[in-house]
């Protein structure tokens, strides 16, 4: 039996594309409208099936090496990273129901991520299994990291180019990132809630970023060029730029951050927002007095002030790093959570 993207049994969590006819002329230079395609690295999907086989089938005639790596679980178990690839096979245990959930862990950041054509996306076309499954609900929080590569967690596993699978460092990417280990991911994971991404290489509130993905307030709206975000509104989004801003001056800076909280508020008007000072402690004076005005005007807005927390180079944080940072994020999260 095949299973659609689109199917009850499946879900989509994150930054994916949810074609429809309207979306033709563009989604067609993509993939086909009967794929789900997402570049946000923590987008993820979980399937629902019967029987104790599946094979995963995802598009990949577009796609360039080094493909983007997946974490793959299958019933709550281990995740288990492994490259994207046209099919992949589910062995299960039993005859089920079982339930495979598979994330985007990273990729490439310098392969198209934004316009057209897209080579570096995840484009997941379904699966066959014996039978369908009911999915079961999961109705945690849904909550929106927004951001750079910190965010995205680029170099996570820097000491990976000690052995590296190509020379040019870029394209040792996949291996070297991991969005699950991001201080966005484990304070999610701290505070028992879902966690969904929109976070690139290099972007910030005043300049494009890896890929061709343009600049913050411009992404926004998007999973990528002119295809709207149709998916579940988040309860909590999470702001951190500001790192790759430095060359800017802070008006320039200022005007931008005010424009994306606008816009973010426009889009979803009863969203918490919390504010990250970033780790590297860029614009701190002028994003707590941006988080304290709106907060003294009534806006459901706070600070998490993460300054500090890195030296000048290395810029991205290694394991521990991020962990450190999560356990003074969760506490934040926990209180917009409960702000709502």
């Amino acid at each position: 039996m095949f299973i659609p993207w689109n199917h009850e049994s499946v879900r989509l969590t994150g930054r994916w594309s949810r074609p429809q006819p309207s979306d033709c002329d563009t989604h067609r230079y993509v993939a086909p409208l009967e794929c789900a395609v997402t570049t946000a690295p923590g987008s993820y999907f979980e399937a629902a099936f019967t029987g104790n086989w599946a094979k995963l089938l995802f598009f990949m005639d577009q796609a360039q090496q080094p493909y983007p790596h997946v974490w793959v679980s299958v019933d709550g178990g281990a995740r288990v990273e492994a490259s994207l690839d046209r099919f992949m096979r589910i062995a299960a245990q039993g005859e089920g129901p079982h339930t495979v959930r598979v994330i985007y862990k990273g990729g490439m950041e310098q392969l198209s991520r934004w316009h057209l054509p897209l080579v570096g996306a995840a484009a997941f076309r379904g699966l066959e299994a014996e039978g369908a499954a009911a999915l079961a609900p999961d109705t945690r929080p849904l909550v929106e990291f927004t951001g750079d590569s910190i965010t995205e967690g680029v170099l996570i596993d820097a000491d990976f180019a000690d052995e590296p699978v190509f020379r040019y460092d870029q394209r040792n990417r996949p291996w070297q990132d991991d969005v699950c280990a991001t201080y966005a991911w484990l304070a999610a994971e701290e505070v028992n809630v879902r966690a969904m991404f929109q976070a690139y290489g290099a972007t910030g509130m005043t300049r494009s970023g890896c890929g061709g993905v343009p600049r913050a307030g411009e992404q926004y709206p998007f999973v990528f060029e002119n295809m709207p975000y149709r998916g579940e509104k988040p309860r909590v989004v999470v702001v951190n730029h500001g790192t790759n801003d430095r060359e800017n001056s802070a008006e320039e800076f200022c005007a931008r951050y005010e424009e994306y909280l606008d816009l973010v508020r426009r889009d979803n008007p009863a969203v918490q927002i919390v504010c990250i000072v970033p780790m590297i402690g860029a614009f701190r004076r002028e994003i707590s007095a941006i988080v304290e005005r709106r907060r003294t005007a009534g806006e459901g807005i706070r600070l998490c002030d993460l300054s500090g927390m890195l030296p000048d180079e290395p810029l991205h944080p290694l394991r521990e790093g991020h962990r450190a940072a999560a356990r003074r994020l969760a506490p934040v999260l926990s209180a917009a959570l409960r702000a709502e």
